[in-house]
């Protein structure tokens, strides 16, 4: 059983940070994709960044490149999403996911496990 837990949700101003942490467990990850989606209310879940195990292979959407930094640490299975300057459309609850792909994919579709997900609220 995969077990994926998300923490670092907050509330934040517009232009502030924040740092999202996914750490994930019961299985060997070794060679998996780990992406982070989110879900605003009234839409639908969308690929914000995806990092593949050799972190040679990063994706970001448009809405976040620039501002947001995936990372992760093989040795904790563990995936970060650091998010600066944040905007108030970046309001959403953020899903950690793995995929047992080689090479990052945007379809949430292709990806196998799902955190419960952490709330993110920028205020403007």
């Amino acid at each position: 059983q995969v077990e994926l837990v998300e923490s670092g949700g907050g509330l934040v101003q517009a232009g502030g940070s924040l740092r999202l942490s996914c750490a994930a467990s019961g299985r060997r990850f070794s060679g998996y994709v780990m992406g982070w989606f989110r879900q605003a209310p009234g839409k639908e879940r969308e690929f914000v960044a995806g990092i593949s195990w050799s972190y040679g292979n990063r994706l970001y959407s448009d809405s976040v490149k620039g501002r947001f930094t995936i990372s992760r640490d093989n040795a904790k299975n563990s995936v970060y999403l650091q998010m600066n300057s944040l905007k108030s459309e970046d309001t959403a609850v953020y899903y950690c996911a793995l995929s047992t792909l080689v090479l990052v994919t945007t379809d949430s579709l292709r990806y196998n496990y799902w955190g419960q997900g952490t709330q993110v609220t920028v205020s403007s």
